[in-house]
């Protein structure tokens, strides 16, 4: 007779749960933009963890990823699939980043996987199993800086050593002098940061303005106090200053617009120089703008925020008028005192007397008056206006430019009957509102010969040209004529004697509703560069004495220009006061998307629009009040994954709040 503890079964011996990665896979398809679990086997156990680098198999091919979390097994994660191979176990995405990725792609309408190549750079292997380099310890030198020349600047720095997290907007003194030397005093409001024992971050629009910080933060923290993040440095220097940011080895970077995502431990300082300049708009998907990635990190990370420049963006005078930034800036009388004096051609019944087709001609008189005193004392700065920009229709007597009365939307010239590019609405029975006038006109831009005009008029003196191919760097301290197109003007030594600013108009025509504030931040950029008229600078500017932005200029007033530009963007529903999203793409892959979305309902629909090229495409614009905002984006998001899923043809592009709105 058999056991009868024999037929009892055995109990299955039980199983430890295996530890599960939660990998964002780089699938930039908007209805796969998540995370996804697999399994870590027992031999990279030791190596998976949080940021590594991981290869992992995803639709039947191997893929890369980034490991965001770890967790253990349960019932519902028995079958997964698991991780292939560890591609590297340097941590090299960080929670904070990771989060910011997150942030900047839901706030853009994109996907993570588009946001992270933003962020962490491309591995090089050679130079990660590099030793890194001995670094000496960093001492700021803080005894003098710009700071101390404004109400409160000394305060900000103080609050900065004392590890306090301020918010500001420095709008500095146009003028070759230490008040308007905005590399040396960000240097020094990172150097009092780290001080706090806090890291800080410094982000410039280019390559020239990266070279003035570098020297700058040279004679602040040394060379070995930071490292230089940008695209331009090559991919093994670019990843070895990011490795020594990410080990902790170095607290302090500076550079373009990819440094924003560097993983700064402790942060504590975020500084932008120049917000309003178009280099900050990333141009690949989904196009998020730096000053708004640094804005999210700041209010994630608790550090302070500290926005630098001349001039002042419609963005930056939001966040003061909401509290969100306090204003660091002298007064207009005080700034006048500082800066050169600027003043209009023709401003003046005594110098339409004198030059009676003073604002007709492109080279009044006055002009010529103030290049010769000026080359009397050192170089003469002479800023002319690129070719090819796009001009738009201008009302015949003010010059203003002519937008749809049902959007204010730009409209496109090219035929007799002239319609919104937006909304499609042809233009009937239109007045300008500023003046009343009933015509308009399009401006007709002939090629310069600036620099052989002015040649031929003042023989014997040196000529130099800095344009977009030919960029110099810096001249001497001597008598020439330095002609320049905007943001190629070069640095004098001991600043400009003076500086002639033509065709103001071309700047304020073009086919952008931002023309007017970037014209005067281009303006105040050159202007920041005359010696101040206590030591005989000067500036005129050629153009329309009548226009906003070349008041503010002569004011140097660029804060009341900026309370202006807000205000008529609230009353035509406008960016940074509404959420406005653009729509590119086929026409049916337009409407598809236009369809699918569940837009709030007080979304207001402007289009779909043809627009003009070798294909048919169609442009739709979205746009809603903020409260609203991240609703919209969050249906436009949800109508792309649907198409995405589909695998609907035509590729749209989706832009949220984009900087050229034109």
């Amino acid at each position: 007779m058999s056991d009868p503890e024999a037929l009892i079964p055995l109990a299955e011996p039980t199983r430890a749960p295996r530890p599960v990665a939660r990998v964002a896979v780089d699938m930039p398809l908007p209805h796969l933009d998540r995370p996804f679990d697999y399994l870590v086997g027992d031999e990279l156990a030791e190596q998976v963890r949080p940021g590594v680098r991981v290869r992992v198999r995803f639709a039947g091919r191997l893929r890369d990823g980034f490991v965001l979390e770890l967790g253990t097994e349960s019932d519902e994660t028995r079958n997964l699939a698991p991780i292939e191979k560890v591609v590297s176990t340097e941590q090299v995405l960080t929670p904070a980043v990771a989060g910011l990725v997150r942030q900047v792609a839901d706030h853009y309408a994109g996907s993570f996987a588009d946001v992270v190549r933003l962020a962490v750079p491309p591995r090089h292997a050679a130079t990660e199993r590099a030793t890194p380099p001995e670094r000496e310890a960093v001492t700021p030198q803080l005894t003098a800086h710009p700071f101390d020349a404004y109400p409160t600047g000394s305060e900000l720095i103080a609050a900065l050593r004392a590890g306090h997290s301020p918010r500001a907007c420095w709008q500095l003194a146009p003028a070759a002098a230490p008040a308007g030397d905005w590399a040396q005093g960000l240097a020094v409001a990172a150097g009092a940061t780290l001080e706090s024992g806090r890291g800080a971050l410094i982000v410039v629009p280019d390559a020239r303005d990266l070279e003035r910080l570098r020297a700058a933060c040279d004679r602040v923290v040394g060379s070995a106090g930071y490292v230089v993040l940008s695209a331009d440095s090559g991919p093994a220097a670019r990843y070895r200053a990011f490795l020594a940011v990410l080990r902790g080895e170095v607290r302090l970077v500076i550079g373009t617009r990819a440094a924003a995502y560097a993983p700064v431990r402790d942060l504590g300082l975020v500084a932008i120089w120049d917000d309003g300049d178009d280099l900050y708009a990333e141009p690949r998907a989904p196009y998020p703008h730096t000053r708004e990635v640094l804005a999210l990190r700041t209010a994630a990370e608790g550090a302070a925020f500290l926005a630098a420049s001349y001039g002042r963006s419609a963005e930056i005078e939001q966040l003061i008028e909401r509290g969100w930034l306090l204003p660091l800036a002298l007064t207009p009388a005080a700034q006048r005192r500082r800066a050169p004096g600027v003043r209009l051609a023709a401003d003046s019944d005594w110098e339409l007397e004198r030059d009676p087709m003073a604002r007709a001609v492109r080279l009044p008189h006055q002009s010529f008056e103030t290049i010769r005193a000026g080359l009397a004392q050192g170089p003469v700065l002479v800023q002319v206006p690129r070719a090819g920009y796009l001009v738009v229709l201008v009302c015949d007597t003010c010059r203003e430019p002519v937008r749809c009365p049902h959007c204010a939307g730009p409209i496109r010239a090219g035929s007799r009957n002239a319609g919104c590019d937006w909304c499609g609405r042809p233009i009937v029975d239109w007045h300008c509102p500023e003046c009343g006038g009933r015509r308009w006109r399009a401006p007709v831009v002939g090629a310069t010969r600036t620099a052989e005009e002015l040649g031929r008029a003042f023989p014997g003196t040196p000529v130099v040209q800095s344009s977009g191919e030919k960029v110099l760097p810096r001249v001497a301290d001597e008598p020439a004529l330095v002609i320049a197109t905007p943001g190629a003007e070069p640095v004098a030594d001991d600043g400009y004697a003076a500086a002639l600013l033509l065709d103001a108009e071309l700047l304020l025509t073009r086919a952008d509703l931002r023309a007017g504030e970037e014209a005067l931040r281009r303006w105040l950029n050159a202007v920041a560069l005359v010696r101040p008229g206590e030591r005989g600078g000067s500036v005129v500017a050629v153009g329309p004495t009548d226009a906003a932005p070349l008041q503010a200029l002569v004011r140097s007033d660029p804060a009341s220009f900026a309370g202006r530009e807000l205000a008529e963007r609230a009353e035509a529903h406008l960016p940074p006061v509404a959420k406005l999203i653009q729509i590119d793409g086929p026409p049916e892959a337009v409407h598809e998307l236009h369809e699918l979305a569940e837009l709030p309902a007080d979304t207001e629909v402007l289009g779909p629009v043809e627009r003009p090229g070798t294909e048919p495409l169609a442009r739709l614009t979205l746009r809603c009040p903020p409260a609203s905002g991240a609703d919209l984006v969050a249906a436009v998001r949800a109508a792309m994954g649907v198409r995405s899923a589909r695998k609907s043809p035509g590729a749209v592009r989706v832009k949220v709040d984009p900087v050229a709105i034109g």
